[in-house]
């Protein structure tokens, strides 16, 4: 089986991506609780590019890969 390729500019983008409104606004979407995540899962992410970030974090919360994210997001510091 063939394994899907990860673009690795959009992965750092991902690492970097902020929310843009709300409770948890100028927080990294990695950083998010992960109930949160579940609960817009449910109700359904917004139907743009941070709502496809917020699916993808979500799903990677969920597979307990989310360290990926913190480990590119720091290592410009």
């Amino acid at each position: 089986m063939k394994q899907p390729s990860i673009d690795t500019k959009e992965l750092v983008k991902l690492a970097h991506a902020k929310m843009h409104f709300g409770k948890y606004k100028g927080r990294y979407l990695s950083d998010l609780p992960e109930h949160y995540l579940i609960w817009y899962q449910q109700k359904g992410f917004p139907d743009n590019q941070l709502g496809k970030q917020m699916q993808a974090v979500t799903e990677m919360k969920i597979n307990g890969l989310e360290n990926i994210l913190y480990k590119i997001r720091n290592l410009k510091k």
